[in-house]
């Protein structure tokens, strides 16, 4: 399936705008679901066979692959990713209000590169109304099989000095259908985001969230609460951010956000899509991603969870990040390169990677490419 998608599929998305052909593929992986036959074909074809169980978070993972926010902002296709065999989907940003995002077109593909560049601006149909759509969804079908992820993002009318109260109000109208909450502080597609990343934005952010999660929670049923940080970040930056992020009670952080750098193109084409402003993601974010997976396990001794996220199209890449200290890992942009079966392939992988190395535990093999020899 992963040849036929190569093959046919990816070469259609060409003659395609990025964010239709995104939203098509959605919609069809919806359709497919909610279908029973055409369901059972999507597990057939998809669903890894081996089992690479990891437990962080207060869950038992059945494997460390999931979907990275931005894939399925508004949870559409919940039962369509986890028919596909993914270990947890996170959905989002979803901001307090809803947002129409920035003015189209905002999605671009270098197919040549295998990357993306967006300025969506944290489109989504806002807290309320995907509150509600999850109501719905877990009546109609019960919850997911898997761990549901929220990224929270600021709405765009809410000031800077505000943001804690945005992030508080989306957790809590969210709050009983997640398992795990990310505070996203690090999109490049929101005026001044980033500058929450600073000491103070952030723990006033994670000071409102841990408050919605004393008022909400039964004893010992808090829920983790993430921190997604840019890839711009100099390490001296990135060190800072780990020390207040932990100061101030997350329980693990997200490597990375998309890039406002950018690669050589290579073409005329490819160099006009890299001219446009926004965050890339895909295949040029893998090394710096990986290498601030590395810094923030080697700082934090191992004993601080990082899920890894950032160009990812393999196994092997999965792999290094794992090594490199990753508990987790997810992809955005691997799927629209390699299609669907990147999840199978990439399980298997990491299943073929422990027996090689002779791990008998995805524990064992978590930040050991950090370890002095």
């Amino acid at each position: 399936m992963g040849v036929f998608y190569r093959w046919f599929g990816r070469p259609l998305l060409k003659f395609q705008d990025s964010e239709r052909a995104h939203l098509r593929s959605l919609k069809l992986l919806r359709l497919f679901s909610n279908n029973p036959l055409t369901r059972s074909g999507l597990r057939l074809a998809y669903k890894p066979r081996k089992s690479v169980p990891v437990e962080v978070f207060g869950h038992v993972y059945s494997h460390p692959f999931g979907l990275a926010a931005g894939m399925d902002k508004n949870a559409i296709a919940l039962r369509g990713w986890e028919s596909t065999g993914l270990a947890f989907i996170e959905i989002g940003g979803v901001t307090q209000h809803r947002q129409d995002g920035n003015p189209k077109p905002r999605m671009f593909r270098a197919d040549a590169t295998q990357a993306l560049v967006n300025r969506m601006g944290f489109n989504n149909e806002g807290s309320e109304q995907i509150s509600n759509n999850l109501a719905k969804h877990f009546a109609k079908y019960g919850a997911p099989k898997v761990p549901l992820w929220v990224n929270l993002g600021k709405s765009k009318i809410t000031p800077l000095e505000d943001a804690h109260e945005d992030y508080g109000a989306t957790m809590r109208a969210l709050w009983e259908f997640t398992d795990v909450f990310v505070v996203n502080v690090s999109s490049p597609n929101t005026p001044n985001l980033r500058e929450l990343q600073n000491d103070e934005g952030l723990m006033r952010i994670l000071d409102t969230c841990h408050q919605v999660n004393q008022d909400l929670a039964t004893a010992g049923a808090e829920k983790p609460i993430l921190v997604k940080v840019a890839p711009d970040l100099t390490d001296q930056q990135l060190e800072h951010v780990v020390k207040t992020a932990r100061s101030s009670g997350a329980a693990g952080i997200v490597l990375s956000n998309t890039t406002l750098t950018r690669p050589e193109g290579k073409s005329a084409k490819e160099q006009s899509i890299f001219a446009e402003t926004g965050g890339l993601s895909g295949r040029p974010l893998l090394n710096r991603s990986t290498e601030m997976i590395r810094i923030v396990s080697k700082m934090t001794k191992g004993e601080w969870p990082i899920v890894g996220v950032g160009g990812v199209m393999s196994a092997d890449d999965a792999w290094e990040k794992i090594r490199a200290g990753a508990s987790l890992v997810q992809a955005y942009s691997g799927f629209v390169f390699e299609g669907p079966s990147l999840t199978k392939s990439v399980v298997h992988g990491i299943h073929n990677h422990l027996d090689i190395h002779d791990f008998s535990t995805m524990k064992e093999a978590i930040g050991s490419g950090t370890t002095s020899v």
